[in-house]
């Protein structure tokens, strides 16, 4: 079997894009795997350390406003038609999916015009741009949330399979991860993090949640400040003149964040699709605070579909502060039944299985069967 993927800019459309990959070699070890990106996506750096071969064409993302960029996006789509159509012909792949991102565009329509099979992987309750656009040529579509099928002209090609996640997210014991972080008691493990490369505004806000919960016994804080942050917060603690209590930690990077997680109570963190998949897949409760920088406000779509069933508090960025933390903690702390009611919520939110899912609908296509299982 040779695939060819299309995905890449952000980790959001890489990670999955890579799971699917892992899962399709597990399962095939003589399958043939090609990944295409562009020159500055993440594609660059993570596909060729994941172990695939990468091949990359020329495309850029249009603009909302009218402008000579416009132009210059329109020459960038008709070199990323003729790359792909090279490159296609070339690798003669059996099937292209794509994950998401501007690369998905040209490389996943030319194989449908050329009688390929093809199948795009949507992260987000909201799609972007490409994909919606995309639906309309694909043999099938995949989503992640059931409510995402409302925005897919033709919902006979759907199927909810979630986001791909690792298998750490999936299978662990929490009172074993505790004693191996030292936590030998049952206070409120909680996990702080602001996306792979941190958040400035959640690192603020922690930075003062800390400073009024140290040397606590009822609860444990780990923060995960981001690599490109942590100078700067451990700055300001420094001048705050902060003594660390025994119950806080703060890292720069979490090198096995499964752990982390799987050992806590409670997670406060963004709302990327991907992290809410191994939230909801790890059963945990969590404070959601979505990046407003994101394209079509995404990541608050995402959160309040977990805050509607239940699963999560959403709070905004705009007039985020410390006190707002800290109540929610106090009352988890009073009220450990609600913790445990948003872990069941979350649990049955979670896709544990969307690897298989994904990649039975990939060999039931190959062979010829359009029917979504």
């Amino acid at each position: 079997m040779r695939v060819l993927i299309a995905g890449g800019g952000t980790g959001g459309h890489i990670y999955p894009a890579i799971a699917i990959a892992n899962k399709i070699q597990d399962s095939m070890k003589n399958a043939q795997i090609l990944f295409v990106g562009t020159e500055k996506g993440l594609e660059r750096e993570l596909v060729p350390k994941a172990g695939y071969r990468l091949e990359t064409i020329t495309i850029s993302g249009f603009k909302r406003k009218l402008s000579m960029d416009t132009l210059k996006s329109i020459r960038d789509l008709f070199w990323g038609i003729k790359d792909a159509v090279s490159l296609i012909k070339k690798f003669k792949p059996d099937i292209v999916i794509g994950t998401g991102g501007y690369v998905c565009g040209p490389v996943v329509f030319v194989a449908s015009l050329m009688n390929i099979k093809t199948l795009i992987h949507e992260q987000n309750v909201i799609p972007g741009v490409t994909n919606k656009i995309l639906g309309r040529f694909v043999n099938k579509i995949l989503v992640s949330f059931e409510d995402s099928k409302k925005y897919f002209h033709d919902r006979s090609k759907i199927v909810v399979t979630g986001n791909p996640v690792r298998n750490d997210f999936i299978h662990f014991d929490k009172e074993q991860l505790r004693k191996e972080l030292n936590i030998h008691d049952h206070r409120l493990v909680v996990t702080s993090f602001g996306g792979s490369r941190g958040a400035e505004k959640i690192n603020d806000v922690m930075i003062e949640v800390i400073k009024g919960l140290n040397d606590r016994k009822d609860i444990h804080i780990f923060h995960i400040t981001g690599e490109i942050h942590y100078h700067g917060v451990m700055e300001k603690l420094k001048k705050a003149q902060f003594v660390f209590g025994s119950n806080i930690s703060v890292q720069p990077y979490a090198h096995d964040m499964p752990k982390l997680m799987g050992a806590s109570d409670l997670i406060i963190s963004r709302a990327g699709a991907i992290t809410l998949a191994e939230i909801t897949a790890m059963g945990l409760p969590s404070i959601l605070i979505p990046s407003p920088y994101v394209t079509n406000n995404h990541q608050e779509h995402n959160a309040r579909l977990l805050e509607k069933n239940g699963a999560a508090v959403v709070l905004l960025e705009k007039g985020l502060n410390d006190k707002n933390i800290v109540d929610l903690l106090q009352l988890f702390l009073k009220d450990r039944q609600r913790l445990e009611d948003m872990a069941f919520k979350s649990k049955t939110l979670g896709k544990t299985n969307a690897t298989d899912v994904i990649y039975a609908n990939i060999l039931n296509l190959i062979n010829g069967d359009n029917v979504c299982i």
